[in-house]
């Protein structure tokens, strides 16, 4: 027989495999064959180390085999094995896989997206026409693992806005320029010549009548209001609101419709509201009433009066009013029933009032230090 070669360890590989041999994570096998190989590189004979370690010596020799041919460490673990060949071939699961990466449409179903029980049943009646006759005994859990190791999920639907605005990009950093300038001048202590509003509609406000009255909480009774479930539609209204990204306080105006005549009645109650030589900075989106000629014979009649900073198309998240939209929607106008549409239109005053008896200043905050104001 031939005589093994000596295992010579690197001082690195001699501390690894002593931390193995010492370590409660490690698994038994690993830790047996690291004392193998430390054992076998002081000298000591195999059959010595089959006895010290409680083991038989073909599995010594294998050990001590692996590790001259491959290495000390990567003896450690099992050489990798081919295992048993699978039972679905590659092109059957790239057909399953192209079926779940169309639309059920283009092979007849009415459905709009695959379920599970629909592409199973599409496989089970096509696959034997196609040539796949492994997937003869094809099962939902079978198909969720070749859709799972892809991460497809056929049954969901996520939504994107896509960009139509060639000039996204541009507007999007005037815009938040107009921001940092905001901040620059809240910051500052000097005398304002100018002030800048964050403008937009909230159209279809609904004006609700309960059909009977609430029933309100009672201890250890009715932990909650219980309100019947039907109700009457008295109409909606649109809220116009500006919010001064100065001072945080919250311009309004309640009208049935917001066209442009609504529009400008809303920009006459701007202009009497700040000082004549004052320029208002308005940034608002891309609205039609916002550039009718209705509104540009307004603006003309007010020479640099108003200042327009449109917000790029599909970019409504740019334009701060929309967080007090949120904000409103998430507090008084929350679960709302009124007897009238004109009481709607009172509420909403309120709230608005008394939001603005404590103002808060909304600011652009995110990546706002990296924006270089021009």
């Amino acid at each position: 027989m031939t005589k093994r070669s000596a295992i010579h360890l690197t001082a690195e590989q001699e501390e690894e495999l002593t931390r193995i041999t010492q370590s409660r994570t490690e698994s038994v096998a690993s830790v047996q064959r690291a004392n193998v190989l430390l054992k076998y590189a002081q000298g000591q004979r195999i059959s010595r180390i089959a006895l010290d370690i409680k083991t038989n010596r073909p599995l010594v020799e294998r050990c001590i085999d692996r590790a001259l041919t491959f290495g000390p460490l990567q003896a450690l673990r099992d050489i990798p094995r081919p295992g048993c060949p699978p039972r679905i071939t590659e092109e059957a699961r790239a057909w399953v896989l192209s079926l779940a990466c169309s639309k059920p449409a283009e092979y007849g179903y009415a459905h709009e997206s695959w379920t599970y029980s629909l592409l199973l049943k599409h496989v089970r009646d096509n696959y034997e026409r196609l040539g796949h006759l492994c997937l003869a005994k094809f099962g939902k859990g079978r198909l969720h693992t070749i859709l799972a190791k892809s991460n497809i999920k056929p049954h969901k639907i996520s939504y994107y806005l896509e960009r139509k605005d060639p000039e996204f990009d541009e507007k999007m950093a005037t815009v938040l320029c107009v921001y940092k300038e905001v901040e620059m001048l809240n910051a500052d202590t000097c005398d304002r010549s100018s002030v800048t509003v964050s403008y937009d509609e909230k159209p279809g406000i609904q004006a609700l009548k309960n059909i009977a009255a609430d029933l309100m909480p009672a201890p250890n009774k009715h932990p909650c209001v219980s309100r019947d479930y039907e109700y009457k539609r008295l109409g909606t209204v649109s809220l116009l609101a500006a919010i001064d990204l100065h001072t945080g306080e919250v311009t309004s105006l309640v009208r049935d419709r917001h066209r442009s005549k609504e529009f400008v009645e809303f920009l006459d109650i701007l202009d009497c509201k700040h000082p004549k030589e004052w320029k208002i900075r308005m940034v608002l989106d891309n609205h039609a009433a916002h550039i009718s000629k209705e509104t540009q014979a307004y603006l003309k009649k007010h020479p640099d009066r108003f200042e327009f900073v449109f917000t790029p198309k599909h970019g409504p998240w740019l334009n701060l009013i929309e967080v007090f939209f949120s904000k409103i929607v998430r507090s008084f106008l929350r679960h709302i029933r009124v007897q009238s549409k004109e009481e709607l239109v009172e509420r909403i005053y309120r709230g608005i009032e008394q939001i603005n008896q404590e103002p808060v200043i909304f600011r652009w905050r995110y990546k706002m230090d990296e924006i270089i104001a021009a």
